[in-house]
């Protein structure tokens, strides 16, 4: 299986500065997995101490943000696109 990941601008040296990269999984959890293991670091600004997503990283399947899905669990299909968002805070 392969999906497309799109990379925030900020996250963009840890993959030589591409924006889009294709990785492998059926999950969130094992495209970040591969994600990681192509581009060593990645894991440590996504993923807080317990392996769960941090909270100013929002992550979206087919437009859906995966906290209101099945979290980490949440089925990718083959083709789809992965966004990486990171939020947006201040006033």
């Amino acid at each position: 299986m392969s999906v497309k990941v799109r990379i925030p601008t900020q996250l963009r040296p840890l993959t030589g500065g591409a924006g889009e990269v294709e990785v492998g999984g059926s999950t969130v959890d094992e495209v970040l997995k591969e994600l990681d293991a192509a581009h060593q670091g990645l894991a440590e600004r996504l993923l807080d101490d317990n392996g769960e997503l941090r909270r100013f990283v929002n992550v979206f399947v087919s437009d859906e943000d995966v906290r209101f899905l099945d979290g980490l669990a949440t089925a990718v299909p083959d083709g789809e696109t992965v966004s990486i968002v990171p939020a947006v805070a201040g006033g």
